[in-house]
């Protein structure tokens, strides 16, 4: 469940376990006509990077170029919480990567396992990122429509965005 007092004072560490307790978000490169595709997220949060299993022979590894940008977006699992990042992103099996993120999930799309000859990984690296979180409550929800409805205010104070920018960490 998203907290507004987090997403005020700790937006980035909210924004990490937003995306830790999600199955998947949406993926997509810039400069395509390529739809998102969703894409189960592995946060390394030391680096202000997300790593993706996927596997070298589809479109979307085939698209990538050096210096390509993508954004990855999710919604949480409560959904009072919305994130787009935006950031760099290229194809790297990194083998300790590969070993640390590795599950029985991940395994299930692999026949031959952390040796299938089509296994790879992305590394997105976040730059940026817009956050909005909004209010579980139905009643404060209610009260803040009410509000805005009957005075002079013009919109609902019902969540917060935020926009986070993340330093080069290499």
């Amino acid at each position: 469940m998203a907290s507004l007092t987090e997403a005020r004072e700790a937006p980035e560490r909210q924004l990490w376990d937003e995306i830790n307790g999600v199955h998947a978000g949406m993926l997509g490169l810039e400069g395509t006509h390529m739809h998102f595709q969703p894409m189960a997220p592995n946060v390394d949060t030391k680096t202000n990077t997300i790593w993706f299993f996927t596997k070298a022979d589809t479109d979307l590894v085939r698209a990538i170029r050096a210096g390509g940008r993508a954004h990855f977006c999710v919604t949480g699992k409560n959904h009072d919480y919305h994130a787009c990042l935006s950031g760099t992103i290229e194809v790297r099996l990194d083998a300790a990567k590969r070993d640390e993120y590795w599950s029985a999930v991940t395994a299930a799309w692999y026949e031959q396992g952390k040796d299938d000859p089509l296994l790879t990984m992305l590394a997105f690296k976040v730059d940026d990122a817009e956050i909005w979180a909004s209010t579980n409550s139905t009643l404060k929800f209610g009260w803040e429509i009410a509000k805005a409805n009957m005075t002079d205010e013009k919109m609902p104070e019902v969540g917060v965005k935020q926009h986070l920018t993340f330093s080069a960490i290499h």
